[in-house]
């Protein structure tokens, strides 16, 4: 398939020649030499820049509806133009991908048309991205707008690097906080963090902006 950027449904695709802005011929001319005004340019106006590829990511699922992966935006409209995938929701914005015969809704979210089984693996990877989804981007300590992430025993007194000593936090309670020991500010944990399980925790703790559609398929509820 041709490589195309990415339009609205309905607008047609590649570029057309932009507007050109010449003098009136009318109007009065400038006090300039003579040999100035005889050929006065016509001066090319641009086309706005088409949206680019960028770096979107679309949901890939199995034919159960499992979480998979998230892949290019580039990688799911191969994927949909050779027939091993479905669109399950398309981009919100009716945004398509027009080739010279053909164009597809460019997806947010699809589904392989066979299915593919995929190794079990039981350990969640620890990422920033992950840990903030767990505790649903709010502060362990106070509630608050969570920023940073903190290790519930310091590091500096023999806490580890683990879901269970890592928590979300706001950069306010993480200053007060320092290298102390919660008994020492008689503070206490809103919610005991434990290792997520399953598939798409796998996934969430790999992505950064998770595109809101992707929530009802990721054991999240939909903002």
């Amino acid at each position: 398939m041709p490589d195309r950027q990415p339009t609205r449904s309905g607008a047609p695709s590649g570029h057309a020649p932009g507007p050109t802005l010449c003098p009136d011929p009318d109007a009065p001319a400038p006090d300039v030499p003579p040999r100035a005004r005889a050929a006065p340019p016509c001066v090319p106006v641009p086309n706005p820049p088409a949206p680019s590829w960028g770096r979107r990511r679309v949901l890939l699922l199995n034919t159960t509806f499992e979480p998979l992966t998230a892949l290019s935006l580039r990688r799911a409209v191969v994927l949909i133009v050779c027939g091993k995938a479905e669109v399950v929701h398309g981009d919100p914005a009716g945004m398509a991908v027009h080739s010279a015969t053909s164009s597809v809704v460019i997806p947010s979210v699809i589904r392989l048309s066979k299915h593919v089984r995929v190794p079990y693996r039981g350990r969640v990877p620890l990422t920033r991205a992950g840990l903030m989804h767990r505790d649903r981007h709010r502060c362990a300590y106070c509630g608050g707008r969570a920023e940073t992430i903190d290790h519930v025993i310091p590091r500096s007194r023999g806490g580890t690097h683990t879901w269970h000593n890592c928590v979300a936090c706001c950069a306010k309670c993480n200053h007060r906080k320092a290298d102390k020991m919660l008994s020492e500010l008689g503070w206490r944990l809103r919610v005991v963090p434990t290792a997520p399980r399953g598939p798409h925790w796998r996934l969430l703790a790999g992505v950064v902006d998770a595109d809101p559609l992707w929530l009802p398929y990721l054991g999240e509820p939909a903002a």
